[in-house]
């Protein structure tokens, strides 16, 4: 097979590593890509992921057999569909199933109706309105900007006063852009975070191994949230009773929910929970694989990654069964100082070469280009995810730091304590 991803982050770096295992891919592409995914496949970097048109005429130039659309915004944009209607086979959600994510109004209406456990909210498209609500809300306060924001429009508010001032960040000032026109203030749950991808044909829902995600820029869990720091799995807090009533109460439930909607789901659900108390609680739906839990996930999958896929566009999951490796992944990522707000670009990326043939070992590039003299440079705010595997969680976290140090560059920044909720375990 030929086969096109479209994107150009560590997630897409992770699934073109897992397609380049696979028995069945002859050639490799990616659009736009970037220095580490060019080391698997030939990409261009000229083609953005919103770039429609390129696309399909890249596409057909390659004579592609498979497109997997992996970032947010082109499926929720729609790509999938123009694919579709330009005669290839893709594996993505269509535009009307991606809403699901591309409108947290939407996923929060869809729980409430289906009876799916969520947190309590509101929605508001008036600040003054949303203004008022708060007068009377409990502290502390979550405020969700509706759209696509990178991960970032959500803002959790200790106090009325940082509440206000958040309204007039996400719906005034438009830190987010359009994704803030409408507002959801939602309850804020305590509990452990825990985030399970799953496989979805429109019927069948088959979870991969479950992970933990660190959004938080610094240690502690300290400074702005960030598209994910760091990354372990399985998280030692998915029991096997937590992952019965969540195949019960929310993973089947929003499946037939989507397609008794008249969007049905296929592709990739990320479900993101919350342990709380009173059980689990979906916090949010991404329509595609998360960033930086692939890294950790599909390094751990015995399956051949393109028999998945396919059933997944075929509806035939059901005959599929998921196996994944009996250890443990963790990723460290490691970024440009001043990430997520501003930082310099464009530093010579050194010590790569340390991770050829070293087994159970990955560095997966998330922000990095390869420079007119061939020298690997920074490019994003995350640069590299390093990624180790081990028999234990604290046997990975310990390889993981440790292969941290094998790469530099100026600037490089990272957190130190990705996965210190395992000793509490």
């Amino acid at each position: 097979m030929k086969v096109l991803i479209v994107g150009g982050g560590g997630r897409e770096h992770a699934i073109a590593a897992c397609m380049k295992k696979s028995r069945r891919v002859e050639e490799l592409y990616c659009v736009p890509g970037n220095g580490g995914i060019a080391q698997l496949a030939q990409c261009d970097p000229s083609i953005g992921a919103m770039d429609f048109d390129k696309i399909v005429a890249y596409a057909r130039e390659k004579a592609v057999d498979l497109v997997f659309v992996a970032p947010d915004d082109p499926l929720a944009g729609g790509l999938v569909d123009v694919l579709k209607e330009a005669g290839f086979r893709v594996f993505g959600p269509d535009r009307r199933a991606a809403v699901l994510e591309g409108s947290k109004s939407f996923s929060k209406d869809l729980m409430k109706k289906y009876h799916i456990p969520t947190a309590a909210y509101e929605v508001f498209d008036d600040p003054e309105k949303a203004l008022a609500y708060l007068e009377t809300a409990k502290f502390p306060i979550v405020l969700k900007a509706d759209g696509l924001a990178l991960g970032k429009g959500v803002l959790i508010c200790p106090s009325l006063e940082e509440a206000r001032a958040g309204v007039k960040e996400i719906m005034q000032e438009k830190r987010f852009g359009s994704a803030g026109s409408v507002l959801v203030v939602e309850e804020y749950l305590t509990g452990r975070e825990v985030s399970v991808l799953a496989f979805v044909d429109g019927r069948t829902v088959k979870t991969m191994t479950s992970a933990q995600d660190h959004k938080r820029a610094r240690d502690n869990d300290e400074g702005l949230n960030t598209g994910g720091m760091g990354c372990f799995s399985p998280s030692p807090f998915y029991t096997p009773e937590v992952d019965e009533f969540c195949r019960k109460a929310i993973y089947q439930p929003t499946v037939d929910a989507m397609a008794a909607e008249g969007r049905k789901f296929q592709g990739v659900i990320f479900f993101g929970l919350m342990l709380t108390e009173d059980g689990p609680k979906v916090l949010e739906y991404n329509a595609r694989f998360g960033d930086p839990e692939t890294q950790v996930v599909l390094c751990r999958m015995e399956n051949d990654i393109m028999d998945v896929l396919d059933a997944c566009i075929d509806g035939t999951l059901d005959q599929v069964e998921l196996k994944f490796e009996d250890n443990a992944a963790v990723c460290v990522v490691l970024a440009s100082q001043g990430y997520p707000e501003a930082y310099e670009k464009g530093f010579e990326i050194r010590g790569l070469e340390n991770f050829e043939a070293k087994e159970g070992y990955y560095c997966f590039h998330a922000g990095s280009r390869i420079r007119e003299d061939g020298r690997m440079v920074t490019n994003g705010g995350r640069v590299l995810g390093v990624t180790a595997k081990g028999a234990t969680l604290q046997e990975a976290r310990t390889r993981a730091y440790e292969a941290a140090q094998w790469v530099s560059f100026d600037n490089k920044y990272m957190r130190h304590d990705i996965g210190r909720a395992i000793d509490e375990a």
